[in-house]
């Protein structure tokens, strides 16, 4: 059997990752053959030093595990409604650090094909700059095809 098309989708939560969810449905037969959808958050981590360590005093370890889970989740349930509603499968995995950091490593580890994300306008430039992380993500790899979308 032919091993699918591993994409990975980068979620923040946003209206743009409903957005970009709503547009990989719709182009969904795009993709001939299995696919294998990752629909991944990156969190960023409770600043390290005083704000960590007394996050970590106060409510212990699992308790700041279990908030960053919490926050994924919250971030993720956007575009999961809208792949379920649509049956299509997908797994889901959260990650803490830097978000264009870890989107890149987590693609590269786990040999994606494709990153598909939504991007962030602003003001006046809205037209011109895409959002800080889809332009990290887009400067960073170099060998994983990132589809933007608007």
């Amino acid at each position: 059997m032919e091993a699918g098309l591993k994409i990975l989708f980068a979620v923040d939560g946003s209206a743009y990752t409903s957005k970009a969810a709503e547009f990989l449905v719709k182009h969904f037969e795009w993709f001939k053959g299995p696919v294998e959808l990752h629909l991944l958050h990156v969190r960023l981590p409770i600043p390290k030093g005083l704000a960590l360590s007394q996050a970590q005093a106060i409510l212990g370890q699992d308790a700041v595990e279990a908030y960053y889970k919490e926050e994924a989740d919250a971030a993720m349930a956007p575009a999961e409604k809208v792949l379920r509603a649509n049956n299509i499968p997908f797994q889901q995995i959260y990650k803490v650090g830097e978000v264009a950091k870890e989107i890149c490593a987590y693609a590269t580890q786990n040999q994606m094909d494709l990153m598909v994300m939504g991007s962030h306008g602003h003001g006046a430039l809205a037209n011109v700059v895409m959002g800080s992380v889809a332009t990290k993500v887009l400067a960073t790899t170099k060998d994983i095809p990132v589809l933007v979308v608007r």
